[in-house]
């Protein structure tokens, strides 16, 4: 008997959407390869359904009091808390991350929503008093109405909590686009707002492709577009937004330098290559790709992360064994595969292949035979020339470059068009504090290989990994989320309110 697959919908105005989509797209299970589902792609009409319904609510959350808004907020907290196995559940069903890790993607999303509790502190303005005569001003921030987030597929989770909890703790009302190759996550957490006591409207998730992105970014209803993904796409979604008239922040694409100097402890780097550049498959916009060994450590670290990598256990993200899965799709995991080939090619060595890491249950009529599979892979002696350098493969592919000094390292890390992350392993203290002066990143690890920052600092890289000038969650995310006002007051006659000897309290 065939097994009834999943069917996933538009969330709008605090409910399923119930209408009939024109077009719809498959889901499927990376580590089976097979379908597990099917989800409605939005029309240009059903997105501006749900704009409408969202510049409703908007009207109305914009003047609800902070405390109340940071009432809903800790509401929603402790149910994305307690539903975290299901959360991961779906992220390994459909993004095919091992359970621990979609667990761990939960948990950074969480301290986003942690952060966003306190929009009663961060929303304070600022007051001068009698900065004329008789004449007071001062500063306040308020919410911008409409705004969306388009997110991608490797943190279904995560990545729309680095956004949403700071917009509508703002007081705006949320159009979440994400990726229609996992979906449910959104779509759960969506039930969980509305069982926070989130005001129907003021979060709505629309499911699609090119068309619902398109219908969003030049929609005169939304204020504000998010995006986290790809360079290209960033860079069309930051040139269109903004075409329009939104404010817009762009993440784009990656290739994160891990540098390794001479005197630094071997085996802690090469464990951080390995989690780096493996975890999630390598499809991480933070992951490690590219490992700038200071010779003469090059042979020694390389032998060290073989020795790692032989004993990694790749399967399914439901096994407790695993811990790495599939890639998203069979397409993906054919051009991240294709590099390996590509860099012998062009005079890269292959130390590691992972077309021929075992995989649990993918033996001859295993249920994991047709997975995306692809084991941690390792190229080394790359040069900047090659294109498994150039391009951000976004898979479980690391490639060493060998530099001869930390001047070289650094005029290759700064050499990238990229800037999203880097780190450096080192004992030297010195060392470490020039090499985080000199770095042109925006995110800099010492001896921390993903520096990804708390929810109270900003993520954020430089050059072609950001478009805007506004980084995510933290400080610049409330700001993002909001415009400022100055107001300038003289009163000229005392008022009184009347007695009232009751407890003050908000209402």
């Amino acid at each position: 008997m065939a097994t009834e697959t999943k069917h996933v919908t538009h969330w709008i105005g605090g409910k399923p959407w119930t209408g009939e989509a024109e077009r719809r797209g498959d889901i499927y299970n990376p580590a089976t390869g097979h379908i597990s589902g099917t989800v409605d792609f939005a029309s240009k009409h059903d997105v501006d359904d749900a704009v409408s319904v969202a510049q409703e609510a908007a009207k109305t959350w914009g003047r609800v009091s902070l405390s109340k808004r940071a009432t809903v907020l800790f509401a929603f907290r402790e149910l994305v808390k307690d539903h975290t196995t299901e959360l991961a559940q779906l992220i390994t069903d459909e993004h095919g991350k091992v359970a621990a890790d979609a667990a761990g993607e939960v948990a950074r999303g969480l301290e986003v929503i942690e952060f966003a509790c306190g929009i009663p502190h961060l929303l304070k303005g600022g007051f001068s008093e009698n900065v004329s005569t008789g004449v007071d001003s001062y500063s306040i921030r308020q919410p911008l109405g409409v705004v969306a987030g388009i997110t991608p597929f490797n943190f279904p989770a995560m990545v729309p909590m680095w956004m949403f909890p700071v917009a509508i703790a703002a007081g705006n009302a949320f159009l979440l686009k994400p990726s229609e190759k996992d979906p449910s996550a959104s779509v759960l957490l969506a039930r969980l707002w509305a069982e926070a006591g989130l005001p129907d409207g003021v979060f709505n998730v629309v499911h699609g492709d090119k068309v619902a992105v398109d219908a969003i970014l030049e929609h005169p209803g939304i204020a504000a577009v998010s995006f986290v993904g790809s360079t290209p796409i960033a860079r069309y979604v930051y040139e269109t937004g903004t075409r329009a008239g939104k404010r817009v922040q762009a993440l784009g694409g990656a290739k994160n330098h891990m540098v390794v100097l001479p005197d630094a402890d071997l085996d802690l780097a090469a464990d951080a290559a390995v989690n780096a550049g493996f975890g999630s498959a390598g499809e991480r916009c933070m992951a490690i790709s590219a490992l700038v060994a200071v010779d003469p450590v090059g042979d020694e670290l390389v032998q060290k992360i073989k020795d790692r990598v032989s004993k990694l256990t790749v399967g399914p993200g439901r096994d407790e064994r695993s811990e790495m899965g599939p890639l998203v799709t069979q397409a993906h995991r054919d051009k991240v595969a294709s590099y390996l080939d590509g860099g012998v090619a062009q005079g890269a060595t292959l130390e590691i292949d992972g077309r021929a890491h075992p995989v649990t249950g993918a033996e001859p009529g295993g249920e994991n035979v047709d997975g995306f599979w692809l084991g941690p892979s390792l190229l080394d002696h790359v040069t900047p020339a090659m294109s498994a350098y150039q391009d951000e493969i976004f898979g479980p592919v690391l490639s060493v470059i060998r530099a001869e000094s930390y001047a070289e390292a650094v005029d290759l890390v700064n050499s990238s068009p990229y800037g999203n992350g880097v780190a450096i392993f080192t004992n030297d203290g010195g060392a470490a504090r020039r090499f985080v002066s000199e770095a042109e990143i925006g995110m800099v690890g010492v001896n921390v290989p993903i520096p990804v920052p708390m929810a109270y600092y900003s993520f954020g890289g430089w050059k072609a990994s950001l478009f805007g000038d506004t980084h995510m969650h933290g400080p610049e995310g409330v700001h993002f989320y909001t415009r400022g006002k100055v107001v300038t007051s003289r009163w000229l006659d005392p008022s009184h309110g009347g007695v009232n000897l009751g407890f003050p309290v908000n209402s």
